[in-house]
């Protein structure tokens, strides 16, 4: 299943309900807002640390440039998407669950 989180993790808890509820081997894509939690040195870096460990995690790129943020500084093992790469997720698994 691939999960979808478009809300910022330090102003919904709608990342820790994805984290929480995806089961492993799952992938979980961060869009619009929730893109700020794939950034080092912030309070929710440990739980995609390990998240990152149990599901595959993606940030889509377009939506970390629209903000000014930095892909170098995107936490080591999410993957950075384009839309292509988006469409793709989203044939690959029978499933989608966005989380807002």
């Amino acid at each position: 299943m691939l999960h979808t989180v478009n809300k910022s993790p330090f102003e919904k808890n709608s990342l820790d309900t994805a984290l929480r509820l995806s089961m492993t081997g799952s992938a979980v894509l961060l869009i619009e807002d929730a893109v700020y939690g794939a950034m080092m040195g912030t309070s929710v870096e440990d739980k995609l640390r390990q998240a990152v460990s149990e599901r595959s995690v993606y940030v889509l790129g377009p939506d970390l440039k629209a903000r000014g943020l930095d892909p170098s500084r995107v936490i080591e093992g999410i993957e950075i998407v384009d839309y292509l790469g988006f469409v793709d997720l989203v044939v690959k698994h029978d499933k989608t669950q966005s989380w807002f």
